[in-house]
């Protein structure tokens, strides 16, 4: 081959493949960035009630509220077959959990899947689920803590969910949870959803409009290296957590960040850090400062005292929703751009 054929051939090569990446970057970025949104629920619509994780003993009283509470609204409700069943820690086996929420997934009629209770199991069952049907009639997901687990791997395929509030939710009295209920309600019905969160001098200032995406740390920290893994780029990561020592948050978000989970992120909200353990050694500063040190090379807004997580007082979060997220000092606000 001649010196100029060469050359030619290497302009072309080069060209061909700078023009290759940069179309396969934005396909990924669109992707990421852009998700399915499931139709927002009206009266006469079906939730399915299921359990995917742990075990309901003795939480049929909740059962019966939250089918009470969906009346209440115009919802039907069907209830998976396997929602009370005992199989060791868990709310019967995982073939059973799988068929109980694969129905659900399925069934056309079904706008929603709200989850009956966390803990743990709800990874066990990912890998089994078949989005075959689902992705003829998308519809939410609803639940927090473990259910985490579900909530990326819908992000991972596309979909927008619901963070908020569960069944065993109404283990408490109405009264007393009026705002996790009113902003779970609002999210399902796709009614405007805003918060204007209490200042903190920890707050790191700044604003950004961007989806937002996560839940609990633990469970995010669990997904790293699969394929559920979410995508963090362009986005707010929602992070909370309970039952944790100090030393535990920042090893999982060391790893979040060695992962790359930060490197363009768009910001970063903080909601409820519950029952926070205390160590034999003492960390020697406040969750909050242990956050803002973990991710001080980082000129993204942070803000605290989001009302979401392992608290009486639940609100609502449309993950994958796009938010104008301003923080400052005094106040920080949420406002989720409905489309």
């Amino acid at each position: 081959m001649s010196k100029i054929s060469i050359i030619t051939t290497l302009f072309f090569a080069v060209f061909f493949f700078g023009k290759w990446h940069i179309s396969a970057q934005n396909s990924t970025v669109n992707k990421s960035n852009t998700l399915v949104q499931p139709p927002y629920l009206k009266p006469g619509d079906t939730v399915a009630i299921v359990a995917p994780s742990g075990i309901l003993k003795n939480r049929s009283t909740e059962i019966e509220k939250a089918k009470d509470l969906l009346k209440s609204w115009g919802l039907n409700y069907v209830v998976g077959d396997h929602v009370f069943d005992h199989a060791n820690h868990f709310a019967g086996s995982d073939d059973d959990r799988c068929e109980d929420f694969q129905k659900a997934m399925n069934a056309p009629e079904i706008s929603a899947i709200w989850c009956a209770r966390g803990g743990y199991g709800a990874v066990r069952i990912i890998d089994k689920l078949d989005f075959s049907q689902f992705n003829k009639h998308p519809k939410w997901l609803i639940g927090y803590s473990d259910i985490t687990a579900l909530h990326n791997e819908w992000h991972t395929r596309g979909y927008k969910s619901i963070h908020a509030m569960m069944c065993t939710s109404l283990q408490d009295n109405n009264e007393t949870i009026k705002e996790t209920i009113a902003t779970f309600k609002k999210a399902l019905f796709g009614e405007p959803l805003e918060y204007k969160l209490k200042g903190s001098p920890y707050n790191k200032l700044g604003s950004v409009t961007a989806p937002i995406v996560g839940g609990n740390l633990s469970i995010l920290y669990s997904m790293l290296g699969s394929k559920s893994s979410i995508d963090t780029s362009g986005k707010i990561l929602f992070i909370e957590e309970i039952g944790e020592y100090k030393y535990h948050i920042d090893r999982m978000l060391q790893s979040l960040k060695r992962a790359g989970y930060f490197e363009n992120c768009a910001g970063v909200l903080v909601g409820n850090m519950t029952k926070v353990k205390r160590n034999t050694t003492p960390w020697g500063t406040s969750v909050e400062q242990l956050i803002l040190d973990a991710l001080k090379e980082y000129d993204f807004p942070i803000a605290f005292n989001m009302p979401s997580g392992h608290e009486k007082d639940n609100r609502a979060l449309i993950l994958g929703q796009t938010i104008d997220f301003n923080v400052i000092i005094e106040q920080s606000t949420i406002f989720f751009k409905n489309y």
